[in-house]
């Protein structure tokens, strides 16, 4: 699935949002085969961060002068909030931008695929856990709940998906919609297997 989702990603056209009101950020978007079965990796943010306190989301934060690319963002934000090196990381392509509906924030999504096991090193003034969700029960459409609401006048899609009690929402779950509808035109709703390749 690694190379099929590489290529799909690279002749898509990323969807890029272009604000100067709202604020640049970056998340990685965490691939990896664990026990012969693909997984995504979230984060779930502490009480003490600014934002989104609380809620889960993919690693990252926000783009700073020094970082000059939004990939270098993602992959600095993610060394400092769980450990994750960037030489351990293979990028795979990119989603399309997502902007957040309360903070102000324009999200950009950069899928990777990281090696497991991992020794994470988790900062628990920003991050509360680390949560591992396989691949297959995101595409168990029972785990997801959708609803549409009006933000500034804009009717949008909010969809909030459940994993053992946990819920996955927000941009986070926006840009997880992303992704499991281009796995799904690439393998469905199975055949989600890793070898050790």
């Amino acid at each position: 699935m690694k190379e099929k989702l590489r290529e799909a990603l690279s002749q898509r056209q990323k969807q890029s949002i272009v604000d100067p009101s709202l604020t640049p950020s970056a998340v990685l978007v965490p691939v990896y085969c664990r026990e012969g079965e693909y997984y995504l990796l979230f984060t779930k943010r502490s009480e003490r961060v600014r934002y989104h306190k609380g809620q889960f989301s993919f690693p990252g934060g926000t783009y700073e002068a020094r970082d000059e690319l939004l990939l270098n963002t993602a992959l600095r934000e993610s060394e400092e909030e769980i450990g994750l090196m960037p030489g351990d990381i293979e990028v795979l392509g990119e989603l399309d931008d997502t902007a957040t509906t309360t903070s102000g924030y324009i999200v950009s999504p950069f899928v990777v695929f990281i090696p497991w096991p991992y020794q994470f090193t988790v900062d628990k003034r920003e991050i509360e856990r680390i949560i591992e969700v396989p691949i297959s029960a995101l595409l168990d459409r029972s785990c997801l709940r959708e609803e549409t609401s009006v933000v500034a006048g804009e009717t949008i899609s909010q969809y909030f998906y459940h994993y053992q009690g946990d819920v996955i929402w927000g941009a986070t779950a926006r840009i997880l919609t992303q992704f499991l509808n281009i796995i799904r035109l690439l393998v469905g709703d199975s055949g989600l297997e890793c070898g050790s390749k």
